[in-house]
């Protein structure tokens, strides 16, 4: 891909980062922040959804274009489902513990709180939320953060409310499971003052730092996501929402910086050819008995074949605007929005069982010159005429160039057309929740998870690698728990904590960051394993009653049989620790059976007899003392 000066191209980016927190209920009930595996659902309902007007009794462009889809949305309840969930109560007060986080990030990025926080109503008629809106709060404004290629503004901070989940298409519109509609989630606004793709790459990583510092974010799959506003001189502002992963910020910064050169490239020559969008057609008779399967399907249902001419469009419908993706794509994403599989158009014909005489007879029927393209669409008669008047809008706009718009992003870093960019009529005041006074100065200022790592070297001896791991890792607040004073399996669920000393360092952060993944690499459910579980499996290696080598085989057992205690899993599977004697036993047992090799090597036999000697006291006793007793029962033998 061509690499562009993006100062000359006059680049502007802004990031909007949404993240959940990891609370314990949700916004506005009291609800479980649990995600749940549809299976376990047990009910559905169904809603159809409509736009509402404005205070000033304007609809927002966005949500008027999604209701013109004609969908019903089924929504998955579950035993914890609530009415404020299914939008049959009114929302309770704003979470406190949410809040609360909000304003620790808001510490982090240098910005003000306001003095009063009023909840809003955002308008989303695409079925992610039973009410119609979502709730959002404006929390703080004017911060910043650095990255090496200069200061980049954070203009606002606000607390929102999760939508709920897309599941399934379903035969009459979508299916979403509520388990996490109503998840606190923090919105995250850069100003556009980012001016490169590695920039925003940069940016979003300093973002997502500072949110895990506090140490009380959802980490896993589907819990941050990343929309990106990109916009060059030439070109126009385009929202790309839904970018999942962060390492694909760049590619898409790059790839919409490139998609728009070309787009503004073909508007330039469009004009030059003066070229015009014509009138929808009914093109059904000349397709009457073709080979085409998407066409004869369509005609066989009863539907029809529409057409647009598109005047001074030869070759530049078929013009690759990214990676994979042709301006006909475009055309294409507007087509589906209204229920199409899809368009033909003629760059790309003759071809999929259209032949070169229905084509010349096409343009006939259109009155298409050679220099002209022709886009179709075969399908229903409802579905065809208002996708194909999708198509002819869309090429409409390709004579001004770039068309503002929200895009949503691909696996492989390009985008497709989703809805227009929403206006200010998405935004009415919240009359279910009063407004709340944030008040910052009791809120503690995290520590940064850089800073972290420097801490866990000079203070708990852990080397830069592992320090990393348990510092930026999802297990950190964990790690942070089990190593300070007064952490036991006494309070693993939340009770009184015993007098302690905490768990050694470095078996707990081995355990966390090491362990688990083996284990899971292994296939063992780790995911079932509780905090009480962990925290208990610590406290017993660090109180002696398990040596350290019996941890994953303990951890094992509790992931396999969650609803059992850690000392109840030691006892079943003989994992508790040998004293000495017992160890010495047993050495000498595996000493006396290889007494030869013994005899003929020596010391030099000591480390295939070790293994062998954990073998046999199957996690009970602890390397360090197996160790030295083998090494004393060799010595006496050779």
């Amino acid at each position: 891909m061509t690499e562009y000066d993006y100062d000359e191209l006059g680049l502007v980016a802004g990031l909007e980062i949404h993240q959940q927190l990891d609370t314990a209920t949700k916004l506005f009930c009291q609800c479980p922040t649990e995600i749940r595996e549809p299976e376990e659902s047990t009910r559905r309902f169904t809603r159809y959804l409509h736009p509402t007007r404005s205070e000033l009794g304007e609809i927002d462009d966005a949500a008027l274009e999604e209701s013109k889809v004609d969908r019903e949305f089924e929504y998955l309840a579950y035993d914890s489902t609530c009415l404020v969930e299914e939008d049959e109560e009114p929302p309770h007060e704003l979470d406190d513990e949410a809040l609360e986080t909000t304003l620790e990030v808001a510490q982090l990025m240098d910005m003000s709180p306001v003095d009063q926080a009023h909840v809003m109503r955002k308008i989303v008629v695409d079925g992610s939320n039973t009410s119609g809106f979502q709730r959002s709060t404006l929390i703080a404004t004017e911060g910043e953060i650095e990255t090496s290629e200069g200061a980049v503004g954070i203009e606002d901070l606000l607390l929102e409310e999760e939508s709920a989940q897309r599941v399934a298409e379903t035969d009459d519109g979508v299916r979403y499971s509520l388990d996490r509609l109503g998840i606190p989630l923090v919105e995250i606004g850069t100003k556009p003052d980012i001016s490169t793709p590695d920039q925003a790459l940069e940016a979003a990583e300093r973002i997502g730092m500072l949110l895990r510092s506090t140490g009380k974010v959802k980490r896993g799959l589907g819990t941050i996501r990343q929309d990106v506003n990109v916009s060059i001189a030439a070109g126009a502002r385009v929202e790309i929402k839904g970018v999942q992963s962060l390492d694909d910020i760049d590619d898409i910064v790059r790839n919409e910086a490139a998609r728009q050169v070309e787009l503004v490239e073909i508007a330039d020559e469009l004009a030059e050819r003066e070229a015009s969008v014509g009138e929808v057609q009914d093109v059904t008779d000349v397709f009457e008995g073709t080979d085409s399967g998407v066409i004869a399907g369509a005609l066989g249902s009863g539907g029809s074949v529409m057409a647009v001419p598109l005047s001074g469009f030869d070759g530049l419908v078929g013009r690759e605007i990214a990676p994979d993706r042709r301006l006909g794509t475009e055309f294409s994403d507007h087509a589906k929005r209204h229920g199409a599989g899809g368009i033909f158009h003629t760059d790309e014909l003759p071809a999929y069982g259209v032949t070169e005489d229905e084509v010349a007879a096409l343009r006939d029927a259109v009155g298409a010159d050679p220099e002209d393209a022709v886009a179709i669409v075969a399908d229903d008669d409802e579905i065809a005429e208002s996708a194909i008047e999708a198509v002819a809008e869309r090429a409409r706009s390709s004579l001004e160039g770039v068309p503002e718009e929200t895009r949503g992003a691909n696996d492989d870093g390009t985008t497709r057309y989703m809805r227009p960019l929403p206006g200010a009529a998405r935004m009415y005041p919240e009359t279910d929740v009063p407004p709340v006074e944030p008040d910052p100065s009791e809120v503690p200022q995290p520590e940064l998870l850089t800073e972290k790592v420097e801490r866990y070297q000079a203070e708990y001896d852990l080397g830069s690698g592992l320090a990393e791991q348990v510092a930026y890792g999802k297990h950190m607040p964990l790690f942070e728990d089990v190593v300070s004073e007064g952490i036991s399996a006494s309070d693993a669920s939340g009770g009184s904590p015993d007098e302690s000393d905490g768990v050694d360092p470095t078996l707990a952060a081995t355990t966390l960051e090491s362990t688990l993944t083996e284990l899971r690499r292994d296939g063992v459910p780790v995911s079932d394993l509780h905090r009480e579980h962990i925290v208990s499996v610590l406290s017993m290696a660090e109180s002696g009653d398990l040596p350290n080598e019996g941890v994953p085989d303990l951890l094992r057992a509790l992931a396999e049989e969650p609803d059992r205690s850690a000392e109840e899993a030691a006892e079943e599977a003989g994992l508790g620790g040998a004293d000495e004697e017992e160890v010495r036993e047993a050495i000498a047992e595996v000493v006396e059976r290889n007494e030869s090799q013994v005899e003929e090597e020596g010391m030099q036999a000591f480390s295939g007899l070790m293994g062998e000697c954990m073998g046999a006291l199957r996690g009970k006793a602890d390397g360090d003392l197996v160790s030295q007793l083998l090494r004393e029962e060799i010595q006496k033998r050779a």
